[in-house]
C-alpha cells in the first residue's frame, strides 16, 4: 500500500482573495523569518495563486542544483522577463547552457586583473571627492562607484558621464518596481499609474540605449571589456554561433541592473554595519593600513585583505541583495517527502536561509569572524547562497566580490563614515535588499594622507 504524501502546510493568516499580501507588503522580511516554524516547505498565497516557500537549506540546495526540474519561472522571473527578456539570468533551462558557455569567457579569471585595474580609478574618483565633515548619501555614493566601475569594465567608458546617470536611474526604477509589480493583482499592473508609467519608460529607454551601444560595437575592435568578450564568443557545440543581438542586449541590461544595484547595496550595508561595530571597524583600519600602507588597493592585495573579505561575506549573509527568487516545477516530483505537481511555483530566499537559528549561531549578529577558516564551527557553505547555486549561480559573483573588496578597502584606508542620529535604517520594498535612505558623516582618519587616494 502506497503512503499518501503529507500535505504542505499553509502559513497562517491568509486572507481570502489577497492571501498573504498584507505581511508581504508590510514587513516581508519578518514574514519570511516566521515561515520555518511551520515546516521545511510552507505554502503561501499571492492573491489566489499558491507559492511553495523553501525553508530548509538542504531542500534549497536540491532545488538549485536541479534546474531541469525546478526551472526559472514564477511571478518574480515573469516580471523580470518584461525587462531582461530571455537573457542569461531569466532564460529557461533549455537555453541556459548555451548562453552560459558564450558568456563565461567574459568572466574568465584571466580578465579579473584587468577589470580590477579599471575599477580602482572609479572608486578613487568617488571617494576622492569627499572631504572631512561632509555628509553623504551613502547609497547614492556607492551607486556611483558600482555604476562607473561597471561602465569601465563593460563598455570601456563608451558611455558619457551625462548619459550614465539616466542609465543608472532607469535600472534603479526597474529594480524598485519588480517586487511591487510581482504583488500586483491584474489588472492593476496595466493601469496608467505613475509607478507603472515610470517602470515602462525606464525599460524602454534602457533597452534603446543598450541596443544602440551593442550595434556600434559589433564592428569595432576588442576593447578587452565585457561587451567585447560577449560579442566575440562562439559556441563550438552550436556550429560556432554567437549570441544574437537580442541576447546581447538582454545580457548587458542584466549586468547593468544586477551589478550596479547589488554591489551598491552590499557596500552600503557594510558601511552601516561597521559604524555600529567600532571594534570591527578598528580591526579593519589596522588591516588596510598594514596591507596598503597609504596607497590604493590592487587585485594582488585581495588575498591579504582577509578581514575585508569576511566583512563582505558577512554583509552578504545578513543582507543578501537578491533576497528571494522564484522557480517553476517542470514535472511532477517529490521534495522533502512531499509531492510537488508540475506547474507549481517555488520560492527560495537567501535571507530566510541565512537567518535560520539552527544553521547560523546568533543569526542576527554581525560577526565577520564566523567565516574565519581557523574557526572549527564555520557555517555550511551550501547554506550561504547570496549568489544562488548550481548551474544557475550568478556568473558575476567573483566580479562583484572583487569590486566590493577593493571599494571597502579603499574607503577604510582613508575615511570612516559615522552614523547620523535619528535615522531608521531599514530596506524598503524592492527587488534588491538595501537601505535607500542612509546618510553618514565622512571623517578623515588621523593616519590617512592624500597618497591614500592618489597613487
Amino acid at each position: 500500500m502506497t503512503m499518501k504524501a503529507p500535505a504542505i502546510p499553509t502559513a497562517p493568516k491568509s486572507i481570502p482573495l489577497i492571501g498573504h499580501l498584507v505581511p508581504l507588503i508590510r514587513d516581508p522580511l519578518a514574514f519570511l523569518r516566521s515561515l520555518p516554524t511551520h515546516g521545511d516547505l510552507v505554502q503561501i498565497r499571492l492573491g489566489t495563486s499558491k507559492v511553495i516557500v523553501l525553508c530548509d537549506p538542504e531542500l534549497t540546495r536540491q532545488v538549485l542544483h536541479d534546474d531541469r526540474t525546478f526551472d526559472k519561472g514564477g511571478p518574480l522571473i515573469d516580471r523580470a522577463r518584461e525587462v531582461l527578456g530571455n537573457g542569461l539570468a531569466t532564460c529557461p533551462h533549455s537555453e541556459h547552457r548555451r548562453q552560459r558557455r558564450l558568456a563565461q569567457p567574459a568572466f574568465h579569471p584571466t580578465r579579473f586583473h584587468g577589470y580590477a585595474n579599471a575599477m580602482v580609478p572609479c572608486i578613487d574618483e568617488v571617494i576622492g571627492s569627499w572631504w572631512d565633515g561632509r555628509t553623504v548619501d551613502v547609497p547614492a555614493e556607492m551607486l556611483k562607484i558600482t555604476s562607473r566601475g561597471l561602465m569601465a569594465t563593460l563598455l570601456s567608458g563608451a558611455i558619457s558621464a551625462s548619459a550614465l546617470g539616466p542609465l543608472v536611474d532607469d535600472g534603479a526604477a526597474i529594480i524598485k518596481g519588480l517586487y511591487r509589480r510581482m504583488l500586483m493583482l491584474p489588472p492593476l499592473d496595466r493601469l496608467p499609474t505613475s509607478g507603472n508609467r515610470a517602470y515602462k519608460h525606464a525599460h524602454s529607454r534602457l533597452s534603446q540605449t543598450v541596443e544602440r551601444l551593442a550595434a556600434e560595437r559589433r564592428t569595432g575592435a576588442d576593447e578587452g571589456d565585457l561587451l567585447s568578450a560577449l560579442l566575440a564568443a562562439r559556441d563550438p557545440e552550436n556550429n560556432g554561433q554567437g549570441l544574437s543581438d537580442a541576447e546581447i542586449t538582454d545580457t548587458i541590461i542584466t549586468f547593468i541592473i544586477a551589478s550596479t544595484e547589488t554591489g551598491a547595496a552590499t557596500l552600503t550595508w557594510a558601511l552601516h554595519l561597521l559604524a555600529q561595530h567600532p571594534e570591527i571597524e578598528h580591526r579593519l583600519h589596522a588591516e588596510v593600513d598594514s596591507v596598503l600602507a597609504g596607497r590604493l588597493p590592487t587585485y594582488s592585495d585581495i588575498p591579504r585583505l582577509e578581514l575585508v573579505g569576511r566583512i563582505i561575506t558577512e554583509t552578504l549573509r545578513l543582507y543578501p541583495p537578491g533576497w528571494f527568487f522564484t522557480r517553476t516545477v517542470n514535472t511532477d516530483t517529490r521534495l522533502g517527502g512531499h509531492s510537488i505537481p508540475a506547474g507549481a511555483t517555488m520560492l527560495y530566499s537567501a535571507y530566510l536561509i541565512h537567518h535560520r537559528e539552527n544553521v547560523y549561531a546568533n543569526p542576527a549578529k554581525f560577526d565577520p569572524d564566523r567565516w574565519d577558516p581557523e574557526r572549527n564551527t564555520q557555517p555550511p557553505r551550501h547554506a550561504f547562497i547570496p549568489f544562488g547555486g548550481g548551474a544557475r549561480k550568478c556568473i558575476g559573483d567573483t566580479f562583484g566580490t572583487i569590486e566590493a573588496t577593493l571599494a571597502l578597502a579603499a574607503i577604510a584606508s582613508r575615511w570612516r563614515l559615522a552614523p547620523l542620529p535619528g535615522q531608521n535604517v531599514r530596506p524598503p520594498l524592492g527587488g534588491v535588499l538595501w537601505p535607500r535612505q542612509l546618510r553618514m558623516r565622512v571623517e578623515a582618519r588621523p593616519n590617512a594622507t592624500e597618497s591614500t587616494a592618489r597613487q
